[in-house]
């Protein structure tokens, strides 16, 4: 082999492996600690919070929404100790802030299902409802939990540290981004549908109970917020690991950290707890309202059958 041959050899050689360091580095930029701790605070301060709105009104099916939000500043707290080892970072900070941050907003979006589903129950409004009230929570839970296990698979898969792995995972992360937007925008679909048909024809109990489109607002806005951060990832993830998202840090704070921050306190001013309150309050209506027909109608039955 000539010395030219042999260069040009080298030079492919060196290309290559510059190539596969830069798809193996764990960050573009030097993670900021200063907004890692802000964010861990914010977060530890409203998942507080939403804990003891949820165990003082017993308001259980809100447990996934906390169970996101300790998601979000133990990944944040990871992102921290990421920042003090740059440039030298190791692998286990960063798969705990890319896997916890990333499937987070997913028990978000079960909560906001569920919290639809007894909006509906409180103001009897199935027949408004595309899909049967028993079927609408199992219908986008289940896909939340589809999207929450290729997420977090391809985020596990993508921890062997392989430029394979790193790319396989990538690709299954973006399915389960992909899945979580289509149920996300039918769930959206769904709701307005519902919310424009039950005002143009209103049930018998809807003018007692004004609290319940508050909360549809309140939903509305955390889905929208929801949807632009998932939309953000998706975008970030398509564009590869040497996209422009991946070289600056700033939008992750602004699309995904300040985003889910909003959400939280968002449930923490209108608090599902209260439809669960009102649905309490219905069960216990109704059941007094069909113990004193009872008797009106026994009473009534009875002449006119002797």
């Amino acid at each position: 082999m000539d010395t030219n041959t042999q260069l040009q050899a080298g030079a492919l050689i060196v290309r290559e492996t510059s190539s596969s360091l830069q798809e193996f580095k764990l960050y573009h930029y030097n993670p900021t600690i200063g907004g890692a701790v802000v964010f861990v605070v914010l977060f530890l301060g409203s998942t507080g919070f939403h804990t003891y709105q949820s165990f003082r009104t017993r308001c259980w099916f809100v447990i996934p929404f906390i169970i996101g939000g300790i998601f979000e500043f133990i990944g944040y707290a990871a992102r921290c100790a990421s920042g003090k080892e740059s440039p030298n970072w190791t692998l286990g900070p960063y798969i705990i802030q890319s896997l916890l941050l990333l499937v987070a907003p997913a028990l978000f979006a079960a909560t906001i299902y569920m919290e639809l589903g007894r909006i509906i129950s409180l103001v009897d409004g199935e027949s408004h409802c595309l899909i049967r009230k028993t079927w609408l929570t199992k219908i986008f839970v289940s896909g939340d939990l589809l999207s929450f296990l290729l997420q977090g698979g391809g985020g596990g898969y993508q921890s062997s540290g392989t430029a394979s792995a790193l790319e396989t995972g990538a690709h299954i992360i973006i399915a389960g981004l992909f899945v979580q937007l289509a149920f996300f925008g039918f769930f959206i679909l769904v709701a307005v549908k519902f919310h424009l048909s039950i005002r143009r024809v209103p049930t018998i109990r809807l003018p007692n109970e004004l609290s319940w489109e508050k909360h549809m607002n309140a939903l509305y806005i955390a889905s929208v917020l929801i949807m632009v951060r998932s939309i953000f990832r998706l975008v970030e993830y398509l564009q590869g690991f040497n996209g422009y998202l991946l070289y600056h840090e700033a939008y992750l704070y602004i699309f995904d950290a300040l985003l889910m921050f909003l959400v939280m306190v968002l449930l923490n001013v209108v608090h599902p707890s209260e439809l669960a309150a009102s649905m309490k309050y219905k069960t216990a209506t109704d059941h007094e309202f069909n113990l004193r027909v009872f008797p009106e109608r026994h009473q009534r039955l009875g002449p006119d059958m002797s």
